[in-house]
């Protein structure tokens, strides 16, 4: 459950930079479905963890191919959200895409190193 903890912390986090800057700025950096974007990296980061993790209890020698199958669902569905916003909406997309991938590799990132600090104890006992 440390993940989810540190999910909702780093959200959090994330979520108070958002309004700092929209406070700050306006619109100018910041796109005005700003919140649906990060609700959807909150909900959809927890997802590929809940299957990598129900993946791993059935069969943990394959950790991989859980792993990088819930990566690439994550990358078709965020590819799939941004072709969507782009063809239905003509309003301001450079700034939506450019909003969606920072929180992108924002939440691949976060994903990665709780990824690293979970198997750092398992790598340090196979020495």
């Amino acid at each position: 459950m440390n993940f989810f903890r540190n999910l909702l912390i780093f959200s959090g986090i994330t979520g108070l930079l958002i309004g700092m800057l929209t406070y700050f700025t306006g619109n100018t950096l910041v796109h005005t479905h700003i919140w649906y974007i990060l609700g959807f990296f909150i909900l959809i980061t927890a997802g590929t963890f809940y299957i990598t993790r129900l993946g791993i209890s059935y069969d943990n020698d394959n950790f991989q191919l859980y792993y990088f199958g819930s990566m690439g669902f994550r990358m078709m569905l965020s590819i799939g959200v941004v072709f969507i916003y782009v063809y239905l909406f003509s309003e301001n997309e450079l700034q939506f895409v450019l909003n969606f991938f920072v929180l992108y590799f924002l939440f691949t990132g976060f994903e990665i190193y709780s990824l690293l600090a979970n198997l750092r104890p398992h790598l340090k006992k196979q020495d």
